[in-house]
């Protein structure tokens, strides 16, 4: 369970105006990125409904920004124990969740998979038998985990003239593939092998694939958000009618474009003026990716520059970039501000910096030297 302050909260009726300080409280708060939260590993993943998981590292990054006293080996571990899997989910991208989470959440984004898998790689797959393939795919990484590459190349010996890339992405779309450990453990690493997650995990996918539960979680973690914001970040279309069928358990607000904002009748909203701490988010951030409308944690015009690349939070909002620089026993963190900064900002960064530096490299590098710079172009 969140813990919040009292003092924090806020309780506006149905039908108020949010503002963007609101809404960025708000997820901050349910991001788990306004106060570290005393939960466990397994728990906090559910809540948040996974962690994107492109970069291997990125989920511990991710929950050492998130909860108190965060140890990687907690999730190691479950990655290990096979309790916690790397699979495509939400838009076709990795994501790293419970097992309970792959095998019920995947049937429900399947069709989000197929459509983007048609969309991109459609007239490359003309003529195939997409059954036959998949099949086949399955019967390769169940005998063993196998590379993309690997599983493009054995596809293309049978249906020849066609590209293996091609090939391997229509087998990832239509079978769910985890990708198997040491990739994925903290402080190790590994080819990137796949097997289904039915054999990883074993157990079957889940049946159902109605998407209420879906956006029920959704909103817990994200909320309050727009349908257009849950067809974001979920890939799913056509949702009027679940919204409708769920809105007895909904309430509504308005942004300051007057678009409507739904959200669980509990869901929490601190004080715009609520104090946000400095944090580093790891790249491709739950807290970044959330939403279509952005406002709520990055300005428009920057957008597109604060998708991909690691960012940090200062007063709630993206305000620049940060990088990991190794040397020889020596790492280093830069800072990239987008616009100068205050002092006491530069302060908070720099004692959050070094402590996130401290995460990073004190159990796979104990005797490294560590420091954070600002980058040349700030100009405070």
């Amino acid at each position: 369970m969140l813990t919040t302050r009292a003092a924090d909260l806020s309780r506006p009726v149905d039908g108020a105006v949010l503002g963007v300080r609101a809404l960025n409280r708000a997820l901050l708060h349910r991001q788990l990125l306004l106060h570290r939260q005393e939960l466990s590993v397994a728990d906090a993943l559910e809540h948040l409904v996974g962690l994107q998981s492109q970069n291997p590292n990125g989920p511990y990054i991710a929950l050492w920004s998130r909860l108190a006293d965060f140890d990687p080996e907690e999730l190691a571990d479950l990655v290990a124990a096979r309790k916690v899997a790397r699979v495509a989910l939400m838009r076709w991208t990795l994501h790293a969740v419970t097992a309970r989470d792959c095998l019920a959440l995947r049937p429900v984004v399947q069709p989000v998979i197929e459509r983007r898998l048609k969309a991109t790689f459609g007239r490359d797959l003309a003529g195939i038998d997409l059954d036959a393939l998949a099949s086949r795919g399955r019967a390769f990484v169940e005998h063993e985990p196998r590379s993309f590459g690997d599983i493009g190349r054995l596809l293309a010996n049978e249906w020849t003239g066609y590209e293996p890339r091609a090939l391997a992405n229509a087998m990832s779309a239509l079978v769910p593939l985890v990708h198997v450990p040491p990739r994925g453990l903290w402080g190790r690493n590994g080819r990137a092998v796949q097997t289904t997650a039915e054999r990883w995990l074993g157990r079957p996918l889940e049946c159902a694939t109605q998407p209420d539960e879906l956006i029920m979680r959704y909103l817990g973690a994200f909320g309050p958000a727009s349908v257009a914001d849950m067809r974001a970040w979920s890939g799913l279309t056509r949702l009027d009618t679940t919204i409708e069928r769920l809105r007895p358990l909904l309430r509504s607000f308005r942004d300051e474009d007057g678009d409507e904002l739904l959200d669980v009748l509990d869901g929490a909203l601190p004080d715009p003026e609520t104090p946000a701490p400095a944090r580093f988010l790891a790249d491709f951030d739950n807290a970044v990716l959330g939403h279509a409308n952005r406002a709520r944690i990055d300005a428009a015009t920057r957008r597109k520059r604060a998708v991909g690349p690691r960012t940090f939070l200062l007063d709630g909002f993206i305000a620049g970039t940060w990088r990991l620089i190794r040397g020889r026993r020596v790492a280093t963190l830069e800072i990239a501000p987008f616009d100068a900064i205050e002092r006491e900002q530069r302060i908070a960064l720099a004692e959050e910096g070094m402590r996130l530096l401290t995460f990073l490299t004190a159990s796979v590098e104990p005797d490294v030297r560590i420091h954070v710079r600002f980058a040349a172009n700030d100009r405070a």
